[in-house]
């Protein structure tokens, strides 16, 4: 039996910029996590179960090297994704492929199912690819994995920046700049994926960050669940409508996020909280421009608290609801911070950063399976 886990994780800055080729953003990853648990199954049908679902059981069997699934319409799709991409990668290392019960569960949203917008569908993702890497003994590296749950989540979603899938993957802070996704979509057309996994992808950059030890993360939840699609669309819009305020924007964005990688590589936590408080005045000025509520009143809310006691803070993600984030002084009174959100109806959400230590799995072709 083998099992894996993947995090989930928040914006910290460079939302809606990051949707375009090579603007940057930086992520956090953090202590929930999704995973996924794989053994050989006896039968000669498998069977993959999630509770994050209520249809939460689906067959499938091999019809050669086809996974050939039971039922047509099924909520398993990044998963079934992430399946029939691991399994291509394993064909070109020559790996027979098996018949197996996998099993996933997640953290990363409440119990009574509630979503607070920590990236669940690139967790699943990349938890899969993991676990399947290591069930078919596969060489594999950050970067190969990276490359093989975007591709998967890409296939499926056919749109956003796979900044999710990059934090849940590499761990801790990151930079992140997105890489060309049509560039992609047309070599996949061509290209084996062995071949597509060893490309350099343009524009793609992933940093690993140092925080400064003082800074301390804060995470409050509205209680609202934001629809990220519909808020894209209308930012899409806009986009369209005034080309030149949107790649003002872009471009304001991208300077923002290299003075805040600056204050990483620095050590300095009051030049992060600048930045931070100034990509919230981006966003806020994109949302009054192309009308779309990104600071709802309860974040807007949320922000004012933090900021009373010494914070700096904003959105997370798409804004609409879900979270916000802020940056503090471990020594400053944090504590006044929640207690003032929890009179105010916003829950903390007490999640910490999470490192991932470097995988290197390379392995010799011949090794037998076990």
């Amino acid at each position: 039996m083998i099992t894996e886990k993947a995090p989930g994780k928040l914006y910290i800055a460079g939302e809606y910029a990051v949707v375009e080729n090579g603007y940057p953003a930086v992520l956090v990853a953090l202590d929930q996590f999704v995973t996924c648990t794989i053994k050989e199954s006896a039968r000669e049908m498998g069977q993959i179960f999630s509770r994050q679902y209520h249809n939460n059981q689906l067959l499938w069997r091999r019809m050669g090297d086809q996974m050939v699934v039971d039922k047509r319409d099924n909520p398993f799709s990044y998963i079934l994704s992430a399946i029939r991409v691991t399994e291509e990668y394993a064909r070109q290392f020559e790996r027979e492929l098996r018949i197996y019960d996998l099993q996933i569960d997640s953290q990363l949203d409440s119990q009574n199912g509630r979503k607070y917008g920590l990236g669940s569908s690139a967790a699943v993702t990349v938890a899969t690819v993991k676990a399947l890497c290591r069930f078919y003994n596969l060489p594999v590296t950050k970067d190969e994995i990276f490359k093989l749950a975007a591709i998967a989540h890409f296939e499926v979603q056919g749109n956003g920046s796979l900044g999710d899938v990059a934090a849940s993957v590499y761990g801790g802070w990151i930079s992140y700049h997105s890489f060309d996704r049509q560039w992609l979509a047309q070599q996949r057309q061509y290209l084996d994926i062995k071949s597509l996994v060893e490309l350099p992808w343009p524009d793609l950059q992933i940093e690993s960050l140092h925080a400064p030890e003082n800074l301390q993360l804060l995470i409050g939840w509205t209680g609202k669940p934001a629809s990220t699609s519909q808020l894209v669309d209308k930012i899409s819009l806009f986009k369209a409508r005034r080309q030149d305020d949107y790649h003002r924007f872009l471009e304001e964005s991208k300077s923002c996020i290299q003075r805040m990688v600056d204050g990483f590589h620095q050590q300095d936590l009051e030049r992060i909280k600048r930045e931070i408080r100034y990509n919230r005045d981006l966003l806020k000025q994109l949302g009054a421009n192309s009308g779309v509520d990104i600071e709802t009143p309860v974040l807007n809310r949320l922000c004012q608290i933090a900021e009373q006691f010494g914070g700096a803070a904003k959105t997370s993600g798409a804004g609409g609801g879900d979270c916000g984030i802020v940056a503090i002084d471990q020594n400053a009174d944090f504590n006044a911070v929640l207690k003032s959100w929890a009179q105010n109806h916003i829950e903390q959400l007490p999640l910490n950063v999470h490192f991932i230590s470097d995988i290197k799995r390379r392995v010799q072709q011949h090794l037998p399976l076990h």
